[in-house]
């Protein structure tokens, strides 16, 4: 009865992974804080057909053995090709089995904070963060590797860091700032010291907290070790006064379209923080004509506008 019982569980988890076909660009995913309708991007058929032989593996794996793993793979291969629906109906599922895994929570929330649904995502982070071990650190795999295919972060930076950035883009800056000043506890390289003091120093910016904010750029310096996070150390180098504007607009990162809105963001700022609310509302629409909707810069930058409106 049991293995009957686990067949049927099976069953009606599989049936979420669509064929190929079903991967439409056409397909609504969420409403945007300006009030578009939000559908899964549109990706080269190079990229989406690696993307759908990952699926492929996942859903393998995951017939094999749904386990706690197996869920959170084929999860991330959902989001990886912009469902983000699936992906969270994944999750959701594979909390009903393992209801206390803080990783499959910190997962869900994250893309329910791509879908803009802040205030679910802080729930998810909470209970995340109260099942996590606080004095143990869990390297977490990459879906999508660094040029030196080494995994820099770990569960508990990724649960504080993702929480932190859901009360950023509801303007609740004054929690943001005691969530990432205990993610700094947790952010054990040059590439995690920076993703976190670029969030902080923003959230302190934002709270008025000018002074804390120098203080916080002054963990920032260019012979810092960055393999990943580039964008970031710029964002905060440019905030130092040590990086020109215009600089910013130029990248040979790989995927140059998230690397510039996220440095295209933190010019939005720059204008904003010194007065400038016509210049930075004309760079935050920069941001959002970009086809990805889902980085955290274009997010940041249409909560932005949303008010500047």
């Amino acid at each position: 009865m049991r293995y009957l019982l686990v067949l049927v569980f099976c069953a009606s988890i599989l049936g979420c992974v669509t064929t190929k076909k079903e991967i439409s660009p056409n397909t609504f995913q969420t409403i945007s804080l300006n009030g578009d309708s939000l559908f899964i991007p549109v990706k080269s058929s190079e990229a989406e057909q690696r993307l759908m032989d990952n699926l492929k593996t996942a859903q393998e794996s995951f017939e094999e053995s749904p386990s706690e793993l197996n869920f959170i793979w084929l999860g991330r291969r959902w989001a990886y090709l912009g469902d983000y629906l699936k992906a969270i109906e994944v999750y959701s599922e594979g909390l009903n089995e393992y209801p206390n895994s803080y990783k499959l929570f910190r997962h869900r929330a994250h893309r329910l904070v791509s879908l803009r649904k802040f205030d679910q995502a802080i729930a998810d982070f909470k209970q995340a963060y109260e099942l996590m071990p606080k004095d143990k650190l869990e390297t977490e795999p990459d879906g999508i590797p660094n040029r030196l295919n080494q995994p820099l972060s770990n569960t508990q930076f990724n649960i504080l860091y993702h929480w932190g950035l859901a009360h950023y883009l509801k303007g609740e800056f004054n929690e943001a700032i005691k969530i990432y000043q205990e993610c700094m506890d947790y952010s054990k390289n040059d590439d995690l010291i920076t993703a976190t003091a670029d969030w902080l120093y923003m959230s302190q910016r934002r709270a008025g907290q000018v002074e804390a904010a120098n203080k916080t750029l002054d963990l920032i310096n260019t012979e810092m070790n960055i393999i990943e996070n580039s964008s970031y150390h710029k964002r905060l180098l440019m905030y130092k006064g040590e990086l020109p504007l215009d600089s910013l607009f130029s990248t040979n990162d790989a995927d140059a379209e998230l690397s510039l809105i996220t440095q295209g963001y933190g010019v939005g700022n720059w204008y904003l923080y010194n007065g400038d609310t016509t210049q930075a509302k004309k760079i935050y629409l920069d941001v959002v004509a970009n086809e990805s909707w889902s980085p955290f810069g274009y997010i940041a930058a249409e909560r932005d506008l949303s008010i500047l409106r």
